[in-house]
């Protein structure tokens, strides 16, 4: 017999080892770069990254807004989604702003997603923690908590 929360942990577990596969990966490109380019070097770089990995991944995924039961095509669009279920948002900035965190939460909810990372190349270093370190890990979509790796 199986019971929910054994799935829900079980996904749990699935999407936070995949986030750290994916945050090994920014962490790799920024390595190799550091900071300073413009956010599609980064994205050009992370996906070869990613590639070299054996992660699957999409770029550039059209967003559609639905508005009144009507998809709009207003131009929005995911950065990158890996595997089907992580949205990748890709800055590159002076700081990590809670408009980039709200962005990145309402990505997750028009796209149906349940995981985001929200990633700025321009730091010293990247390191897994919160928006002054880089990289922030969301799960849910609308009650987000940044996971205290």
């Amino acid at each position: 017999m199986i019971h929910h929360g054994d799935t829900e942990t079980r996904s749990k577990l699935r999407h936070e080892e995949l986030t750290e596969k994916i945050i090994g990966a920014a962490i790799e490109v920024h390595r190799a770069l550091g900071p300073g380019l413009l956010e599609s070097a980064y994205e050009e770089c992370l996906c070869r990254e990613l590639h070299l990995r054996e992660l699957a991944f999409q770029r550039q995924v059209s967003l559609p807004v639905e508005y009144k039961s009507v998809k709009l095509d207003c131009g929005y669009r995911l950065d990158l989604v890996v595997q089907d279920s992580v949205v990748l948002e890709l800055k590159c900035v002076e700081h990590i702003l809670p408009v980039h965190e709200a962005q990145l939460l309402t990505y997750l909810k028009l796209a149906g997603k349940r995981v985001g990372i929200l990633t700025n190349f321009n730091v010293a270093t990247l390191v897994r923690g919160g928006s002054e370190k880089g990289v922030m890990r969301f799960f849910g979509s609308l009650r987000a908590s940044v996971s205290p790796w």
